[in-house]
């Protein structure tokens, strides 16, 4: 890897997008395919589906925290050795995963995968902000988000085909040949960025924010089952808390703390991430709800749920075409603001959603969320960038990506709650019960939505101009 020459300028700018898509979509596969095979591994390695909650919940604790790291390590070593060390790793573990004869092993590998996954999303998005200018970032940074809307939309459907067709074991040895595909994409067109002087590692900073943060992870992942009582879990909480409060007085007094927290005081940067982080808690509570009405409320078998969650994922993709335009005509205050508000009122239309509707309102409904949670991750993505410069470009990654991490634990953790809260001693056969639960679920995730767009009121009128404005350069990945 070391003896190979970084690819030109030109010849990075046109194929770096391609490449971190194709990994950015095998991670946020890899996340959602899983549960669906839950029960199938169960019955394959002889234990309870219960006893298998860790083959998901060590994924998500090693990506939690290892992705603070992530930036120190792009500095120190390079991007290009990071990123190629990082899709090995995460290759070999999904071999692993597949070769598992019991849970030791399996949650084992998954622990080597989401550490291998934690160094690919924020390595990723960091070549992508160098590479490409302000004028160029959006196009770039639109199609790379693509794959982290398709991904858990298509997850579920997946696993569910792999199960029903052969063994659990594919689900993770479909990451073989899309793996060896990344890593020879990376060889060839990934550019090299490092710092001239790498900044010392924070050990005692990923001590304090790391293991905060992977208990504060494990907490919001068992919340909706009911495991700990409210004492204990309050405690844990409390815990987690006072270890994150911990590293932010910790990362206030020295020079080169883990993750900087004075990037914040950048405004466009403060209000993308803080703001998309309460944005998301209602958005990707969707995931989790949507097939609990399709199956559970309106009947319908695991296949044909599937098949409703696609219609989202293609809207996204065809929603990239136009997402610079909108910004450039509208703004990114004006864009965030009437966007945040217009999926709320998705979210809640679905509280409208019954045995009675027709399929082509259902999937009419499913293609306008698509559509609008494709702007919306678009606009937050590269709002955070708008007004961060040089250095503190990596520093930035990692800190949105480990907001962004934590942000979908809280979704899905809101979406258990809310969801176990409205169904709770409810009879999962009664179709009628069920809906009216999940209806009034849905309204709850509308209203965190809704609200989460008074923060992006804080922008001014011009903020994230020189990324949306940027002229024709901007087409440079839309044409490819």
């Amino acid at each position: 890897m070391a003896t190979l020459t970084p690819p030109d300028p030109a010849t990075a700018r046109r194929y770096l997008p391609w490449v971190v898509a194709t990994v950015m979509f095998m991670e946020t596969l890899d996340a959602t395919i899983v549960n669906t095979a839950i029960p199938s591994m169960a019955a394959s390695l002889q234990v309870t589906p219960l006893s298998l909650k860790a083959v998901v919940a060590s994924y998500i604790l090693s990506l939690a925290v290892f992705i603070p790291v992530s930036g120190w390590m792009a500095d120190r070593f390079g991007t290009r050795r990071v990123f190629f060390t990082a899709v090995t790793v995460f290759t070999t573990a999904s071999l692993l995963c597949g070769l598992s004869l019991n849970p030791p092993m399996l949650v084992a590998a998954r622990l080597l995968q989401g550490l291998g996954a934690a160094m690919m999303m924020p390595v990723g998005r960091l070549a992508i902000v160098r590479t490409f200018s302000k004028a160029e970032l959006l196009s770039a940074m639109n199609f790379v988000v693509m794959p982290a809307l398709v991904g858990p939309l298509l997850g579920p459907t997946v696993g569910g085909l792999i199960v029903h067709v052969v063994s659990w074991r594919y689900i993770f040895l479909v990451n073989l040949p899309v793996g060896l595909v990344a890593l020879m994409l990376i060889a060839r067109y990934l550019p090299e960025y490092r710092a001239e002087a790498p900044r010392p590692l924070d050990g005692v900073g990923f001590a304090l924010f790391g293991s905060g943060v992977a208990l504060l992870s494990w907490l919001l992942e068992i919340f909706g089952e009911h495991r700990l009582d409210f004492t204990s879990a309050s405690i844990l909480l409390l815990v987690a808390l006072g270890l994150l409060a911990a590293y932010a007085v910790h990362a206030s007094r020295i020079h080169y703390p883990l993750l900087r927290l004075a990037l914040f005081r950048v405004r466009t940067f403060r209000v993308a991430v803080l703001g998309g982080f309460v944005t998301r808690i209602g958005m990707g509570g969707m995931p989790f709800l949507l097939p609990l009405l399709y199956q559970l409320g309106l009947g319908l078998p695991a296949w044909q749920s599937g098949l409703l969650m696609m219609p989202s994922a293609a809207a996204a993709i065809t929603m990239k075409f136009g997402t610079r335009q909108i910004l450039a005509a509208l703004g990114y205050r004006r864009v965030l603001t009437i966007n945040t508000v217009t999926i709320g009122v998705m979210i809640g239309l679905f509280s409208l959603v019954g045995p009675a509707t027709p399929a082509a309102l259902i999937v009419l409904l499913a293609l306008a969320m698509g559509f609008f949670n494709s702007m919306q991750f678009s606009a937050m993505n590269t709002l955070a960038y708008a007004d961060v410069e040089g250095p503190e470009t990596s520093m930035a990654s990692t800190l949105a990506s480990s907001m962004q991490q934590l942000s979908m634990s809280f979704g899905l953790a809101a979406a258990s709650l809310v969801a176990a809260w409205f169904l709770d001693g409810l009879p999962q056969t009664d179709h009628a019960l069920v809906t009216s639960a999940l209806h009034h679920a849905f309204l709850v995730l509308a209203v965190i939505t809704v609200a989460s767009s008074l923060y992006f009121w804080r922008l001014q009128a011009d903020d994230g101009a020189a990324v949306s404005r940027g002229g024709g350069q901007g087409q440079l990945v839309e044409n490819t």
